[in-house]
């Protein structure tokens, strides 16, 4: 079997689709407790994230992401699971292998961990420390590579770029602007790409928080300022431009339904930020197979739906017809 093309061989190629939220989903579909946010479906309900993994890949993602996102010592902590954390970190990856199989790249996860102090020598060494824990186990259950996420402090992201790329993996590297265009510590995007890209970074750029609309513009920022990659993965909530920070809202955790962004607004954005000249495009929270799907169509990754379908005859057979949605679509 041929060895599979690796994420910076993929990038010169074009465009690398990413997958979509697992958190939220999982959550809304009964398996993760609103709240905390924390990852132990691995361990628990492994089949409910095997499921979610198998709609990403079968919606056109390139790249499955290892539900290790706040699977750190001291976040596992808070609901008891602290000594899991290598049980867990482990059957996510796994799991994430056997869905990806030869089709994607499997990324490990790296994510804040709400230790992080600007100025404090000791906070820093705890950040190392839990990335490290994380790391030793991703990289001996084979990721292809890491990714780092949700750093609204600069100075934590480029803790996890110095700790990923000891691992030897191409390492990636996002940010996020809560409801300020600029990180913790008042950097701006163009500041924040370059610092990382000179940190070791291979991919860099802005995840999570924000949707496409109040994303995008700081993405043509670090466009302007760096020529490396860049990854843009967004929410897919409506925010304010007010507070365009979507955990900011009243709305969340629990009633966000009503915020979540078409899987049309979705394709949109993928073209959008390939026009920009964006690498890597994903998406965050809110964001489902389905968008993953639109993404993909609009970037040509997949084909339009193939499946047999015979119209009923005279009469139509369906609501579709009724109302003659088949012909609007046909337009498109």
């Amino acid at each position: 079997m041929a060895k599979k093309k690796g994420i910076l061989e993929r990038l010169k190629d074009g465009p690398v689709l990413g997958d979509g939220g697992y958190l939220l989903e999982l959550e809304k579909r009964g398996w993760v407790r609103a709240g905390p946010f924390t990852p132990e479906v691995a361990l628990l309900h492994p089949d409910a994230l095997r499921e979610l993994h198998v709609e990403f890949r079968e919606a056109g993602a390139d790249v499955l992401q290892a539900l290790t996102f706040y699977a750190s010592r001291d976040k596992l902590a808070t609901v008891g699971l602290e000594n899991r954390l290598e049980e867990l970190n482990r059957a996510a990856v796994r799991i994430a292998r056997e869905v990806a199989g030869d089709k994607c790249l499997v990324a490990g996860n790296l994510s804040l961990t709400w230790m992080y102090e600007p100025g404090s020598p000791s906070a820093a060494d705890r950040v190392r420390k839990t990335f490290d824990e994380q790391l030793a186990v991703q990289v001996d259950e084979g990721v292809d590579f890491i990714i780092g996420e949700t750093f609204s402090w600069l100075g934590e992201a480029l803790i996890a770029v110095e700790r990923a790329k000891k691992t030897g993996l191409p390492v990636m590297v996002t940010i996020c602007f809560e409801n300020k265009d600029e990180t913790a510590e008042g950097k701006s995007a163009a500041e924040s790409a370059k610092a990382l890209l000179d940190a070791g970074a291979d991919i860099v750029g802005m995840n999570c928080l924000r949707p496409p609309e109040h994303t995008l513009l700081a993405m043509e920022q670090m466009r302007q300022a760096v020529s490396g990659y860049l990854a843009c993965q967004p929410v897919a909530y409506r925010t304010p431009r007010d507070k365009p920070d979507f955990t900011s809202l009243p709305e969340f955790p629990l009633a966000l339904d009503p915020l979540q962004l078409t899987r049309k607004e979705m394709g949109d954005y993928a073209l959008r930020a390939r026009e920009i000249g964006i690498n890597y495009i994903g998406s965050c929270c809110g964001s489902v197979a389905i968008h993953i799907r639109e993404m993909a169509r609009a970037l040509g990754k997949l084909s339009e739906d193939g499946r047999v379908w015979k119209k009923g005859g005279e009469k139509p057979m369906s609501a579709y017809e009724y109302y003659g949605h088949d012909e609007v679509t046909a337009k498109k």
